[in-house]
């Protein structure tokens, strides 16, 4: 596992002959435990819109690459030990795919009420991970335990010898700069949203993020 002290969202993705692939806007890790499992990397060149062969799923331009595939990281360039082209060979993250309309949804449909911006009702999303695993990206939400309040949103993620040991969150109305958020502290998560046990002493406590800006 190599060292990903310096993994950070946004950070470029390059390929093993140095040619950038795209970046870095997720992490896929274990729903217990926080294991990393895979990154998803947004492709240099979109693909958004294509048909695969039997044209039943839509393809965007972000895809699955194993984290056993990441040779070395930094603050700003992530390094993996396959070529740039081979990246863009790696399974697409989300996939839409046709599903049977209901009747009430077909009438709904045939009434443009559902479907928004062009996208037929019937489109359902898949994402490419197991049951098991669940995906952190920027911006997601960080929230109070069970109070419905938000303690504010992830900007990084800290890992140590392949270990996710922290969160950089940017609170709000806590702090004015990011904080770090320890795993220990998060109770559970999904992929809308982490959860944090928290009270007002340990909130008081966070330490400022340190990072190089």
């Amino acid at each position: 596992m190599p060292d990903l002290r310096d993994f950070r969202l946004g950070a470029d993705v390059v390929g093993s002959d140095g040619e950038k692939a795209g970046w870095l806007v997720s992490v896929l890790v274990e729903e217990k435990g926080f294991d990393p499992k895979a990154v998803v990397v947004k492709e240099e060149e979109s693909l958004a819109g294509r048909l695969l062969a039997d044209e039943r799923f839509y393809v965007t331009d972000e895809v699955v690459v194993p984290i056993s595939a990441v040779a070395s990281a930094t603050h700003d360039v992530i390094k993996l030990s396959i070529p740039a082209a081979d990246i863009r060979k790696q399974p697409p993250y989300l996939s839409y795919r046709f599903k049977p309309l209901t009747v009430g949804e077909a009438a709904l449909e045939e009434a443009e009420v559902l479907g928004g911006l062009g996208t037929p009702a019937n489109v359902e999303e898949v994402a490419n991970k197991s049951a098991d695993q669940i995906e952190i990206d920027r911006d997601e939400n960080v929230m109070l335990g069970t109070t419905g309040r938000r303690l504010g949103k992830v900007q990084d993620l800290l890992y140590h010898d392949g270990e996710l040991i922290g969160v950089v969150i940017r609170p709000e109305g806590f702090f004015k700069k990011d904080v770090v958020l320890p795993i220990r502290f998060i109770s559970r998560a999904d992929d809308m949203a982490l959860f944090a046990a928290l009270n007002a002493s340990d909130i008081e406590n966070l330490e400022p993020f340190a990072g190089t800006e």
